[in-house]
């Protein structure tokens, strides 16, 4: 029987009280029998809406046709047709953005919770596989994918599956890119990236850490020296900004890459961690995107009380709706229509302070949101003892400097067209390295679109 609910099944979780004090995943996720109930709420409409709010195009209502018939493993298959990480965007997808947005079911209540559903799906299939799936046959041809990351990993394992002598060049130590320096442990668990980037080896990826492209190794000699007949560029957005303000260069200031990094990356939340992070008693994190919520959901669990300093109101917050939620239950004060002017330090300069104005919302800017302005006369200061600038990433240079014929944006960004083909023959790109810091599906989507164009190419040539 259809379930006709107008309501999601809703997915258990730890009690914010008790959460908020460790680093282990918030979400706990459905079991066999709510995985059923839910993917029962699935019309299985006959335009599919949701599959055209889908980056990568997974035929979503033939793999929750299969949950509800307790399939699971032959969802998991439909699922892997179209997508390399499962399990990763199940969790960190904006799924109530992009496919759905677009359910039917959610017209007149609740759509159909797609993403929780993924999840179970990979959850179950990696927790009861006995082998990976099996190499394809190799068709003789070498490609380089530049950086580890969503858009890297996916155009790998997509020429993969089409037997491409495939290696990612990755310049840290760990695989994984954002998704094991940005994204918390609570949010996404290392060992689910692990375990992905495991079954893309499985399919005969070659992942090489430690190597810095521009650097330790060109893009020239990869095509010339190290004979790869493409290159796709995955390299991420990774270089912070700063507003620009007096006072950014006192101790207790941090970007927010720098502080995520060194709690997930390199684990300072442990006690035997080789890498320190400040104990702050005050936290003001400035931003309002998702980053902004991972950083000061992280400075919670280490004991803060944390501000989150955004100018604009709380309903024009770019981070996703649930993670606003969480941080909320979790104890993280909003200081909204609030803007920083400066932030003070004391005579070690050390943080000790950050001087803010309110401000009131005007009209729209050419993003069409209501541009903010600073109230007259509204100046006071914030009692704090360190600063978390979360306000946005731009592409490292290092690849576009090294690089010749490689046209780029004035902002850094690498210029390709919609295949991810770019102004240097042989060379491809995609993900936040041409877009500027986006989500983990677009990134996904472009790899996967450029790797389609990657092997028209080399078939072609």
């Amino acid at each position: 029987m259809p379930n006709m609910s107008l309501k999601k099944n809703p997915m258990p979780e730890q009690a914010p009280e008790v959460r908020n004090k460790n680093f282990d995943e918030v979400a706990l996720g459905y079991t066999e029998e709510q995985a059923i109930d839910e993917a029962k709420r699935c019309l299985n409409c006959k335009n599919k809406p949701c599959v055209g709010g889908c980056p990568v195009h997974i035929h979503i209502p033939a793999f929750i046709a299969k949950v509800a018939e307790g399939e699971f493993e032959e969802a998991y298959k439909i699922i892997t047709e179209a997508s390399s990480l499962p399990a990763v965007c199940g969790r960190v997808c904006p799924q109530e953005s992009q496919c759905e947005q677009r359910c039917v079911r959610g017209i007149k209540g609740e759509p159909v919770a797609i993403g929780r559903l993924e999840r179970f799906v990979a959850d179950r299939h990696n927790a009861l596989a006995k082998k990976n799936a099996e190499k394809p046959i190799p068709n003789g041809h070498k490609v380089a994918v530049i950086g580890s990351g969503p858009s890297g990993l996916a155009c790998a394992g997509e020429l993969a599956k089409k037997g491409y002598e495939v290696t990612v060049f990755e310049a840290l130590h760990l695989a994984g890119g954002v998704l094991v320096y940005g994204i918390p442990e609570f949010r996404l668990p290392k060992s689910i990236v692990a375990q992905e980037i495991e079954g893309l080896r499985a399919l005969g990826v070659r992942i090489e850490t430690n190597i810095v492209i521009g650097k330790t190794i060109s893009i020239d000699e990869l095509q010339t020296e190290y004979g790869y007949e493409a290159v796709f560029i995955g390299s991420g957005a990774g270089l912070p900004k700063f507003m620009g303000i007096d006072g950014e260069n006192f101790r207790g200031v941090y970007s927010a890459n720098e502080f995520l990094t060194r709690i997930n990356l390199m684990k300072a939340y442990r006690e035997d961690s080789a890498t320190p992070i400040q104990r702050a008693k005050k936290v003001a994190v400035v931003g309002g995107g998702n980053v902004a919520m991972d950083a000061a959901r992280c400075a919670k669990r280490f004991g803060a009380e944390v501000y989150v300093v955004y100018r604009r109101g709380i309903e024009e917050l770019p981070a996703r709706r649930e993670e606003v939620e969480h941080a909320k239950e979790e104890g993280i004060i909003f200081k909204t229509l609030t803007n920083p002017k400066a932030i003070l330090g004391d005579e070690s300069r050390s943080v000790c302070g950050m001087t803010c104005v309110e401000m009131e919302l005007g009209e729209p800017d050419a993003s069409g949101r209501r541009r903010p302005i600073e109230k007259p006369d509204s100046e006071f200061t914030l009692d704090v003892d360190c600063v978390i600038m979360a306000l946005g990433t731009s592409p490292n240079p290092l690849i576009k400097s090294t690089t010749e014929g490689l046209d780029t944006q004035s902002w850094g960004g690498i210029v390709a067209d919609e295949n991810g083909k770019t102004s240097r023959e042989g060379v491809f790109a995609g993900g936040d390295a041409v877009t500027g810091a986006a989500t983990v599906i677009l990134a996904m989507g472009a790899g996967k679109t450029a790797a389609k164009a990657i092997d028209e190419y080399i078939m072609n040539k």
